[in-house]
């Protein structure tokens, strides 16, 4: 008698786990979208570097080519 309530119990549980494993749920974020967002990141960040290299560059090669020598 305890086989059988040990097996109706261990069929219970088994099916129980095998549909909540089954659940498909939705990814709230996907790898391929996670790997877009990055690469938008990573490309505005070196947007942003080389922008601000010459704007640090700009002053000095104006002020170079504007100077007259008296």
């Amino acid at each position: 008698m305890i086989r059988t309530i040990a097996a109706a119990l261990a069929a219970v549980v088994f099916v129980a786990f095998s549909a909540i494993a089954a659940e498909e749920t939705p990814p709230t974020s996907s790898d391929s979208a996670r790997k877009d967002t990055a690469k938008e990141r990573k490309a505005q960040k070196k947007a942003n570097k080389k922008a601000k290299k010459a704007k640090k560059a700009a002053p000095a090669d104006t002020s170079s080519t504007t100077a007259t020598p008296k």
